[in-house]
């Protein structure tokens, strides 16, 4: 891994390197998207420099990707013109998107850098709001290390305990919560909003 440190770049440099990209690309997507339907619509919370977005918008109709970095959503936006790739500029916590919008919603290994545990509950009941019923929110996580932290001492960094994740999910609306640990490195999660009942 790359000494982090900040460049022109929206992102750490760690985050753009050829080394994440091969560990998303081997690693990361295959255990998140294992066995998953993510369906035509998709949403991308917190692309970043959107090393993810490169491979999700080959497997779907319509990617949205919400960045609240304004350098990042540009540079992304360029990046993504004439592509099957949506890029906004906004907050994932007060997103402007209509109710029931998506199939799928997912984030990878983002979650640490929004601000504090309320702002994360608030950007997950978000979420939930902008699937459809029946809808899938899936993704990973960093745990806690030394390394990790070593990353982000020039950003944000406010790691989810993946023990309690499965009831702050339940309390943003989800059923169905799966959280898996892979000691000592990251944690997987799903939820699914509720079906809509039949009369």
């Amino acid at each position: 891994m790359e000494v982090f440190r900040r460049d022109e770049s929206c992102t750490p440099l760690a985050c753009r390197s050829d080394y994440w990209r091969k560990a998303v690309e081997t690693y990361i997507f295959p255990w998140v998207l294992d066995g998953l339907d993510i369906g035509p619509s998709v949403l991308e919370i917190g692309p970043g420099p959107g090393v993810t977005t490169d491979l999700l918008r080959t497997r779907v109709d319509r990617l949205t990707c919400v960045e609240i970095d304004q350098r990042c959503a540009d540079s992304l936006q360029r990046r993504m013109a004439r592509q099957n790739v949506t890029v906004l500029h906004q907050d994932a916590t007060a997103m402007r998107l209509p109710e029931a919008t998506f199939d799928t919603a997912l984030s990878f290994t983002m979650l640490h850098h929004v601000a504090s545990e309320g702002l994360q509950n608030r950007l997950l009941a978000e979420v939930c709001r902008v699937l459809r019923p029946g809808g899938v929110f899936a993704g990973t996580d960093s745990l806690y290390s030394r390394t990790f932290r070593l990353l982000h001492l020039f950003d944000t960094m406010v790691v989810v305990d993946p023990c309690a994740f499965p009831e702050r999910l339940k309390a943003a609306g989800f059923d169905e919560v799966q959280v898996d640990i892979l000691q000592p490195y990251a944690f997987r999660f799903r939820a699914r909003k509720p079906r809509e009942r039949r009369e």
